[in-house]
């Protein structure tokens, strides 16, 4: 007769730290590996408490993922006849919104199973804990593998990925959460799955009955966030007219950027910058200022603050104030779901009307990083700073254009070029093949475009600290395996993937058509 499991992790369980010995050489990374072991079969246990009914269906084997939302749990099948079959278990935090939850479940049954999409087999939920089981494919770290792929192979990962995102985007469905990590790739199989659905929302005409009300729950979430904006707005103006704040300062002294809610047409300028005055005006200015706003009625201010006129200019940009007419502007709340680095320029500014088009421009990230052998390939600590590190590569004038169209404004104290794509990439993948002369050429070309005082510096991820031309000239060269040819179509895609502007940016069915993909077939 088998031992209980409790009985079978209790055998596993450590001594006590007073009795425990001391490891020592190569011991200590065993004993490191058994704590970690135990922890996992603690977690394991704890699973097993709270939905009891796994216990008669699945053997659960390990912890294979844990993020902010859910953790993931390999586990065999409990089947009577034929092989063993492996399962992901994904286990929902009790906290999650129950509507969420059944938003996740419906894409996975709707879109799920096909065209590289994952798919959901069972669901068990016992009182706010819910575990939905999936089948499990066995896959590589992305950063791992990443300067070990040969062009044809990346070739394949891209026209895969296009191939989820169609599918999902036939259904309205946008993923929000596109990156390596949540597209699944067996490189000895040449399986793939899109996978988390966790963030997904709903286009305006998707066929996903709960994303619809996943939509319907943020925008009530929106209002009264919007109202209590108001009331604070009139509290703070009726208090306290110099009202200090910190504006964030973005690479070098004087780069700085300001992201606008527009109330006008987008063409509108919405922001006027005031005349320069030296410190001890402004000082004698803003006690003046305060000194007038003593004597006007709370009544008027108030009707200011809660009615603000659309034609209305702020005087505060560049000060070290806040004026009334910003403090009663109507919050811009906007979704924001998704992962730093891999966020569009519509998702940094809060544009309220996104669609599946911020998918795309993470599937281009995602593309960068495998053309230039660099990942993260943006990593920012803010929305700002991301969108600083956007402008180093798609140019400063692009940036504001482009936001433009969408009636967000954009002011940048420095202009900074974009640059070639095709020369980045080679120049942080360090490609062999090129004449020595041409690549020093384009090294002190990108060094020039990266890194000098006239131009904004922003690192772009972990792995950009060193010079650019440094980085080429001291890393080892790479296979070639395809690298040294690649097309003028692989650059005219990751262009067209990284169109800052969400209306032209190109979808998933025309990536799959594009030249880069000729000889590929659907």
């Amino acid at each position: 007769m088998e031992a209980s499991l409790e009985a079978q992790l209790e055998e596993h369980q450590p001594l006590s730290p007073l009795h425990d010995p001391v490891p020592t050489d190569g011991s200590l990374r065993k004993y490191e590996q058994n704590c970690r072991l135990t922890g996992v079969e603690k977690d394991i246990e704890k699973l097993y408490e709270a939905v009891p009914q796994l216990v008669s269906v699945f053997k659960i084997e390990d912890k294979i993922g844990e993020g902010t939302f859910s953790s993931v749990y390999l586990a065999t099948a409990q089947l009577k006849r034929g092989p063993e079959e492996k399962i992901a278990l994904k286990h929902l935090i009790p906290t999650s919104h129950p509507i969420r939850i059944a938003a996740e479940l419906q894409c996975l049954t709707v879109a799920g199973g096909q065209d590289n999409v994952m798919g959901v087999k069972y669901c068990f939920r016992k009182n706010d804990h819910v575990v939905i089981a999936m089948p499990y494919l066995e896959h590589e770290s992305f950063l791992e593998i990443l300067n070990s792929l040969s062009f044809q192979e990346v070739r394949e990962y891209m026209f895969n990925l296009f191939k989820a995102l169609r599918r999902i985007h036939q259904f309205g469905i946008v993923h929000r959460d596109v990156k390596p990590s949540n597209f699944l790739y067996n490189r000895r199989l040449k399986k793939y799955a899109l996978v988390d659905f966790g963030l997904a929302q709903g286009t305006r005409d998707t066929k996903v009955e709960l994303l619809k009300l996943v939509q319907s729950e943020a925008q009530q979430e929106s209002c009264s966030q919007n109202k209590a904006h108001i009331v604070m707005a009139n509290k703070v103006s009726e208090g306290s007219v110099g009202l200090s704040v910190q504006r964030s300062v973005l690479g070098e002294r004087n780069f700085n950027i300001q992201s606008s809610i527009s109330h006008e047409s987008p063409a509108a300028k919405l922001i006027k910058q005031p005349k320069p005055m030296d410190i001890t005006s402004r000082k004698l200015a803003t006690k003046k200022k305060v000194v007038s706003t003593k004597t006007v009625t709370s009544s008027i201010t108030r009707k200011t603050a809660s009615t603000c006129p659309a034609n209305l200019t702020c005087d505060c940009y560049a000060t070290d104030q806040v004026c009334s007419i910003c403090l009663s502007r109507r919050q811009q709340v906007a979704p924001r779901a998704g992962t730093p680095g891999f966020r569009a320029p519509e998702v940094l500014t809060k544009c309220p009307n996104q669609t599946t088009a911020i998918d795309m421009w993470s599937a281009g990230v995602i593309f960068l990083s495998l053309l230039s052998g660099r990942y993260p390939f943006y990593k920012a600590s803010d929305d700002l700073t991301a969108l600083a590190q956007i402008m180093t590569i798609r140019g400063s004038r692009e940036t504001i254009q482009a936001a433009k169209t969408f009636g967000k404004s954009i002011l940048c104290s420095k202009e900074v070029p974009a640059q070639n794509l095709r020369t980045l990439c080679e120049r942080l993948r360090g490609t062999p093949g090129l004449a020595a002369e041409e690549q020093e050429e384009r090294a002190q070309e990108a060094a020039q475009s990266l890194r000098t005082e006239q131009k904004v510096q922003v690192p772009l991820g972990a792995e950009h600290d060193r010079d650019v031309s440094e980085t080429a000239r001291n890393e080892p060269p790479a296979s070639l395996k395809g690298w040294d040819h690649v097309p003028d179509e692989a650059y005219d895609l990751l262009d067209r993937l990284l169109d800052l502007n969400p209306a032209t940016r190109i979808t998933a069915p025309e990536a799959l058509v594009h030249p880069f993909f000729r000889d590929m077939s659907l």
